[in-house]
């Protein structure tokens, strides 16, 4: 099979929660954002960056992560400070990074593509620490042992569908070679 389309991705996720949680994946232009529903927008907007099929599943899983309260605030309210963050900004922006990753991880696999450890601080010279990658492993595992969150389930298992890959296993998931 070809590699998945940003077209299908989208389909798929607005079949699924456009009527159901008002919710809308967006193709955008620019830096991606969440935007709840307003007066000219009668849909929340998960906005992925420039077409890239791996920020539209980075800005999934942290839908997926977000409560009803925070869906209702413009980047889920969440603190954001941009590259070049200092170590200690780094470990604080990689303990909260663990949750959407593991979730990020699923979905990559349940597409049939390669996961990418984002560490989102190019310019600041640190990359993914080996203990926040061993963190978000460890996540994946717990999730498919314990089950996931039914947002993300509901899409996961959609995506296996869509896509043509095999039931989800924890062998599928190592941080060998990455």
């Amino acid at each position: 099979m070809s590699e998945p389309s940003c077209t299908q991705l989208i389909n798929l996720f607005n079949s699924l929660f456009r009527d159901t949680l008002n919710t809308v994946l967006v193709k955008g232009d620019d830096e991606p954002i969440y935007l709840p529903a307003d007066e000219n927008n009668p849909h929340h907007r998960v906005i992925f960056a420039h077409g890239f099929f791996a920020s539209a599943l980075h800005e999934i899983a942290h839908w997926c992560v977000a409560g009803k309260e925070r869906r209702k605030l413009e980047d889920f309210g969440y603190w954001y400070k941009p590259d070049g963050r200092t170590a200690d900004e780094q470990a604080l922006f990689e303990k909260v990074e663990v949750a959407p990753q593991a979730l990020e991880w699923i979905m990559a696999q349940a597409c049939g593509l390669k996961f990418n450890f984002s560490a989102d601080n190019l310019s600041g010279g640190i990359g993914a620490s080996d203990s926040f990658r061993q963190n978000v492993h460890d996540r994946v595992h717990h999730l498919l042992e314990n089950g996931l969150p039914d947002r993300h389930r509901q899409l996961v298992e959609a995506m296996l569908v869509e896509f043509k890959q095999p039931p989800l296993q924890p062998a599928q998931f190592s941080l060998e070679g990455r």
